[in-house]
Order: structure tokens, then C-alpha cells, then sequence
């Protein structure tokens, strides 16, 4: 993949996490603009490279995403600035949670076609 169609694919599902959580909860940070862009970018690849049926690729975009966010988290949120899940149910250290680990299967679903698209678009 040339250069600049992989800085755009990380620059775009940054700028769509980003603006997800600032729709979500009204606030996000720098990291979660870098972090959704490397998701954004691993997802639709494993979406392209692995021939899964899509409920398993679901599950496995929703694991990466929220072994991703617990690392971020555990290297720009210590101390629960930037987001803090310790008051919901069945979290990790205050910085995963179930309830988001499953939001990240329809949001996954979302990814890997907006991907689809813009590899198209941009070949």
C-alpha cells in the first residue's frame, strides 16, 4: 500500500473515532484520534487478508479494539483523565468494560465498510 493512501486510512478512522466519541460523550483526546486510526486500519486489513465469516470477524474487531484501548489506556490514563469505566459493570483496571467491548461489534460492522469503500475509492 503506498504511502499516502495508508496515512489516509489512519487519518480517516481517526477523525471517525474522534467525532464518535465526542458524539457520545461529548469529549475525547489526541490518543483516541491515533488509536481509532491504527483500529481502523487493522480492522479493515484483517476484514481484506482473513477469509472469516463475518460474525467471527466481528468478534475478533471487537477484541482487537478493546485489547487496544486497555494498552492506550493503561500507557495515557492512569489516572483516569481521559476516560474512567471503573463505576460500570464488569470492567478491567477502570479502563475496559463489557458494555464497549460489545459496542465495538456493530461499530466493527460500520468500519469495515466504510474501509471497503475508501480502498475502492482510492484505487
Amino acid at each position: 500500500m503506498k504511502i499516502w493512501r495508508f496515512c489516509f486510512l489512519i487519518y480517516l478512522g481517526g477523525a471517525a473515532y474522534f467525532i464518535l466519541e465526542l458524539l457520545w460523550r461529548g469529549s475525547s483526546h489526541g490518543s483516541m484520534f491515533l488509536l481509532g486510526g491504527i483500529c481502523f486500519l487493522l480492522i479493515g486489513t484483517l476484514s481484506r487478508k482473513l477469509p472469516l465469516p463475518l460474525w467471527l470477524l466481528l468478534l475478533l474487531s471487537s477484541g482487537l479494539v478493546t485489547g487496544l484501548e486497555l494498552l492506550t489506556g493503561l500507557l495515557v490514563n492512569r489516572d483516569y483523565s481521559v476516560w474512567d469505566y471503573r463505576a460500570m459493570p464488569y470492567n478491567y483496571l477502570g479502563q475496559i468494560c463489557l458494555n464497549y467491548s460489545l459496542l465495538w461489534i456493530p461499530v466493527s460492522f460500520a468500519a469495515i465498510g466504510l474501509y471497503r469503500w475508501s480502498v475502492r475509492r482510492l484505487h
